[in-house]
């Protein structure tokens, strides 16, 4: 009797010592569960890469094939790389012996200019509204890609990049004489939406493609996803360029990089007349910081292929 006594005593004490260290212990355990069962290390391949995929790399981000990360460089290889595959959820697993990883993890999925900045070197039609991440104690990762565009639009889009471009491109032009004719043409075509700008009525889809090439009214957004859109097709090195309130073109032509900013080259008039301007077309950042400083204050360590 006394024997089961001490015993019923002593599993009293281990129970209240469980309830009392229950988070230290459930940490532990989780700990070596992490480290010892769950084989953080799994190797993880992208295999899908849909058409609108670039094969590109930047000093920012570059392409990644091997997605156990090191550091935090190699995180922000991972989103790129995601994101520029065109793939809408994807997973993959934080290391044990990147103890900062998950912090790193978090850091980047609530930064909104740097997913923004990445955003910027992927296709439009590849690119986001919004990304969500999910992460667990485990070291489990998951992105989930909210398009911009819906596959009805893409086509859309296509088709009228596919109608401008056969009637103002011919083959026999050099390739800034193409991107001037359709910097032209959607200048003249389009305006800036003064309305969802100043006063925030939201009538046009002026901050995409849609808005430019439909509604005839465009936002800085609009103009870039278009003229990226159409740089993309006739195979030119692009990029989107962005300041804390506007965004624009990155061109690489003959090996060097150029600001290209449509929005800036159609003018609002107070007349309300068309202009078709060509302050900033394909000018360097020396001509650029000349011609105005304020909007177009761009992270040279993000964007350093044109500054």
């Amino acid at each position: 009797m006394k024997k089961a006594l001490v015993t019923t005593g002593i599993l009293l004490i281990m129970l209240g010592f469980v309830f009392l260290y229950r988070k230290e212990i459930a940490f532990a355990f989780n700990k070596y569960f992490l480290n010892k069962v769950i084989k953080v290390n799994t190797v993880v391949t992208l295999d899908k890469k849909n058409s609108y995929y670039r094969n590109k790399n930047y000093n920012y981000v570059q392409q990644t094939t091997s997605f156990v990360p090191e550091n935090k460089q190699d995180l922000l290889n991972i989103y790129y790389t995601i994101i520029n595959s065109g793939e809408k959820s994807f997973s993959f697993y934080c290391p044990k012996d990147y103890e900062n990883c998950l912090n790193d993890v978090k850091a980047i999925a609530n930064n909104q200019t740097t997913l923004s900045d990445i955003n910027n070197f992927v296709h439009p039609f590849n690119g986001f509204t919004h990304i969500s991440t999910e992460y667990d104690p485990f070291g489990k990762v998951k992105l989930h890609v909210h398009k911009t565009y819906t596959n009805d639009e893409i086509k859309k889009i296509e088709e009228k990049i596919d109608e401008i471009t056969k009637e103002v491109i011919k083959d026999n032009m050099s390739t800034r004489d193409k991107i001037k004719a359709f910097h032209d043409y959607v200048i003249n075509h389009s305006k800036y939406d003064s309305l969802k700008s100043d006063q925030g009525i939201d009538k046009y889809h002026s901050d995409t493609a849609i808005g430019t090439l439909f509604e005839g009214y465009s936002l800085c957004g609009g103009y870039t996803d278009t003229m990226a859109i159409f740089l993309n097709k006739i195979g030119v090195n692009n990029y989107k360029v962005s300041s804390e309130n506007h965004i624009w073109n990155a061109v690489e032509l003959d090996g060097s990089w150029y600001h290209l900013d449509l929005t800036w080259d159609d003018p609002v008039a107070t007349d309300g007349s068309d202009i078709l301007d060509h302050s900033f077309f394909l000018i360097n950042t020396t001509e650029l910081e000349k011609k105005e400083v304020t909007q177009h204050d761009f992270n040279s360590n993000v964007f350093s292929e044109v500054y």
